[in-house]
This record gives C-alpha cells, sequence and structure tokens, in this order.
C-alpha cells in the first residue's frame, strides 16, 4: 500500500514537470510575439516567467530523480524514463536560452519576416506540445503514445519548411540587408526550429519506451 502512494506521488510529480514544460511553452511563444510586434514590457514579464518555470522544473526534476532511485517496482524501466527527463529537460532549457538570447542580442527583425518567425515558433511549439501528453500517457495509458507522437513528427516537418522559408527570404530577396544581419536571423531561425529538433528527440524516446511495454 505504501509503495502505491509512493509511485503515486512520483507520477503526479512527473505530471507537474510536463505542465511546467507546457507553460514554459507558452510563454516562449508569447514572448517571441511580443519581441516581434514590439511590447517590451510583456516581454520583459515572459522572461522572468521562464526563468522561473525553469527554476521551478530544475529543482522538481532531481526530485523525481531521486525519488527514482527508491522505487523498486520501477527498476526496470528507470533507464528510459532518466532519459525522458534529460531530454525533456533540453526543451526547457532551449525554450528559456532562446527567448533570452532575443532580449541579450536584440536582433533586428524586418517587420514582413514578422508571420513567418511567427509561423516557425508556432509549429515548433505545436511540436513540444504534442510530446506533452504522450509522455505523461507513458504512465497511464502507453499504447495511446504512437498515435500522439506521430503529431510531433508532422510539426517538426512543418518547422523545418518554415525555418528554410525564413532563410531563403533572407538570402535570396532582402538585398538591403547586411550579411552580419543575414546571419544574424539566420541564427535565430535555426533556434527555434531547434525547439522542433528537441521534441522530435523527446518522441524518439518515447517510441522506444512503448515498444518495450508492449513486449
Amino acid at each position: 500500500m505504501f509503495g502505491r502512494k509512493k509511485i503515486n506521488k512520483l507520477i503526479e510529480d512527473i505530471d507537474r514537470y510536463f505542465d511546467l514544460i507546457d507553460q514554459s511553452m507558452l510563454v516562449f511563444k508569447e514572448g517571441v510575439r511580443n519581441y516581434l510586434y514590439s511590447n517590451p514590457k510583456d516581454f520583459s514579464e515572459n522572461l522572468k516567467n521562464i526563468s522561473l518555470y525553469e527554476g521551478q522544473s530544475d529543482i522538481l526534476r532531481r526530485e523525481i530523480e531521486n525519488a527514482l532511485f527508491t522505487q523498486t517496482a520501477l527498476t526496470h524501466s528507470r533507464g528510459d524514463i532518466m532519459r525522458l527527463l534529460e531530454k525533456t529537460k533540453n526543451i526547457i532549457d532551449l525554450l528559456n536560452d532562446s527567448l533570452f538570447q532575443f532580449e541579450i542580442e536584440t536582433p533586428f527583425i524586418p517587420s514582413e519576416l514578422n508571420p513567418e518567425f511567427m509561423k516557425l515558433t508556432e509549429f515548433s511549439t505545436l511540436a513540444i506540445e504534442a510530446v506533452i501528453p504522450a509522455a505523461k500517457a507513458y504512465f497511464k495509458a502507453s499504447e495511446t503514445i504512437p498515435d500522439k507522437i506521430s503529431r510531433a513528427y508532422f510539426y517538426e516537418k512543418e518547422a523545418v519548411k518554415y525555418s528554410q522559408t525564413i532563410k531563403r527570404t533572407v538570402f535570396h530577396n532582402m538585398t538591403s540587408l547586411k550579411l552580419s544581419e543575414k546571419f544574424h536571423l539566420r541564427y535565430f531561425a535555426l533556434h527555434i526550429e531547434n525547439l522542433s529538433k528537441a521534441a522530435e528527440a523527446v518522441a524518439d524516446q518515447l517510441a522506444v519506451m512503448a515498444i518495450k511495454r508492449s513486449l
């Protein structure tokens, strides 16, 4: 009975950890919009919130990792869960670091690129949004994981397309920009695109875990 209570508490903590990633993703998306459309006050609040969520998730992840080593019922899946936590940590780190790069480097983004940057941000965050319920499902309904992660793969491909569109537009059509400005825009497009790549890595990990569960 006591063992079951501890496992339930651990699963609740893992759910809360994934919720913090979800909240960070929403703040990131809002932060990019506020930067692009020159809302410095709201953007500053976004930076504060995403930093707070990263700190909270870091503390919670350590608590979860410590608890995993006391749960003998999870011995066989402990390694996979640890790898899942590490890959999801990469997402929240990228969300935080990428948003702060806007504040640190203050890139010049021509207004005509705002819609494309928002579409790129949308698809990258949708990839993250798709893997959160899939990660939660591992502990409750692992048979639903393949259907859930299929969306992450779709959104990752769309994010890559929009990132390439931005880069092509910048280097082929925007002749008034300096080469350094073009490199800067490519760099930020890549930052946002990498979020979808991180989500794809989580999806790959979940796919392996789902297969192991089905055996």
